[in-house]
């Protein structure tokens, strides 16, 4: 049997790893104090005014200290003594003051006639004091009003350059920031959130013409090809006379699409601000626009009249013969068959400029004027069909007025029919 050898351990070493408890030890980490919050102590615009009207009381109130200290001196200076001892021997006194001492005889009428000199006296000292003060004070109020006028003006001027900013931008131009400089008291604050809210604006509007841009070649590029694969079949002498009929119908299908979108697209784009402005004759656009539809006119026996003025304004001309167009082709389609008329007019005055497009046409109640600007609306089955519109004329009328910063209603008339009037703002 083999002899047991004792079991021998490893050396302990000298220091062993967690024998320095400072280097391995988890180190306690201080809770850190929470930072002060010092928003309180910023030059607010509530301290400034604070200050600035504090001051403003704190000095009217010293001026007026003095000016009332130096008033009351001066009424006492020019009072002078109120008696002059004429003989120390005999006790005779003169006074210009109170001359009616030198009639007293003794010493009660000497106290009567002083006591009664001293009322009046004072009586004077103090109105006169009390009159100089009100003037005074007249004077320091208007001074007070002008300098706190001035101050107010200085203190709120970043207001108005907000207002400026906030007016260029309501003209379309979103590219403009504020960038207010100065003390962070909550005017800056402000400008910097509108500044932000602009920043977010002007993406938001860049990419809504982006995807107007996109959605216009996206959706036109099909109808467009379908315009020509039925066109190209259609053009086939052999093709039988069922299927000349369908591409027909396939082509006034189409065609009501490309209008749709069309339509839809010119509503999207008028519904901002006009960023370019050109100077546009109303008369001309108006004129063009009868002349375009004098054709769609004689087919429906629809007599086109009225007077157009020379009415300048600044916008975009596309879309202000859009606006003519849309008008002008309602009247003539939304009109009696027989011995109708359409009169389109144009008027300008001193602030605005108007073009007018009344028609007959049937009867329209007050009531339903307002729903046809409303898209896809029409009043009632007869304004439905299809060779009469896709249902947005009115619509994009009303968004491009508007873009041009005016407005449009509509009136029915006595014997039927509606008269509409477009008012622009002139430049």
């Amino acid at each position: 049997m083999a002899e047991a050898r004792p079991l021998s351990l490893p050396p302990r070493p000298a220091h062993p790893p967690y024998a320095d408890r400072s280097e391995t030890s988890p180190r306690r980490w201080r809770q850190r104090e929470p930072a002060r919050d010092f928003s309180q102590l910023r030059p607010t615009i509530r301290i400034r005014l604070t200050l600035l009207y504090g001051g403003m009381f704190l000095m009217a109130g010293v001026v007026l200290l003095l000016i009332i200290y130096l008033l009351a001196a001066q009424v006492l200076r020019s009072s002078g003594p109120a008696f002059h001892i004429l003989d120390g021997n005999e006790l005779r006194l003169s006074s210009d003051v109170c001359p009616q001492v030198r009639r007293a005889q003794n010493i009660g009428e000497f106290n009567a006639i002083l006591d009664a000199c001293m009322e009046n006296q004072r009586a004077t000292t103090l109105g006169t004091l009390l009159n100089r003060s009100l003037a005074a004070l007249i004077g320091l109020t208007v001074l007070a009003f002008a300098v706190g006028y001035l101050m107010a003006g200085r203190v709120l001027s970043p207001l108005g350059r907000i207002t400026r900013t906030a007016r260029n931008v309501a003209g379309s131009d979103l590219h403009k920031r504020i960038e207010l400089d100065g003390p962070d008291d909550e005017l800056k604050e402000l400008a910097d959130t509108f500044d932000g809210m602009l920043e977010r604006l002007d993406r938001a509007f860049n990419a809504q013409k982006r995807f107007v841009a996109n959605a216009s070649h996206e959706l036109r590029t099909p109808l467009a090809i379908n315009r020509t694969l039925l066109e190209v079949q259609m053009s086939d002498p052999d093709v039988s006379p069922e299927l000349a009929q369908l591409g027909k119908t396939l082509l006034a299908t189409n065609e009501r699409s490309e209008q749709l979108v069309e339509g839809l697209l010119l509503l999207a784009r008028s519904e901002n601000e006009i960023a370019e402005r050109n100077s546009v004759d109303l008369a001309e656009v108006a004129s063009l626009s009868v002349d375009q539809s004098r054709t769609e006119a004689e087919a429906a026996g629809v007599e086109l009249r009225g007077v157009r003025r020379s009415a300048f304004v600044k916008g975009n001309g596309v879309l202000l013969e859009r606006v003519a167009m849309n008008l002008v082709q309602n009247a003539i389609r939304y009109n009696v068959p027989d011995g109708g008329w359409v009169e389109v007019g144009t008027t300008a005055d001193s602030d605005h400029v108007s073009l007018t497009v009344s028609n007959t046409g049937p009867m329209v109640p007050a009531y339903e004027v307002d729903n046809l600007f409303e898209p896809f609306r029409r009043l009632r089955a007869e304004r439905t069909g299809s060779d009469k519109g896709v249902g947005l004329g009115l619509s994009i009328v009303r968004s491009v007025t508007r873009a041009h910063g005016g407005f449009v209603h509509a009136v029915p008339r006595e014997g039927g029919g509606l008269e509409v009037h477009v008012s622009l703002p002139r430049y």
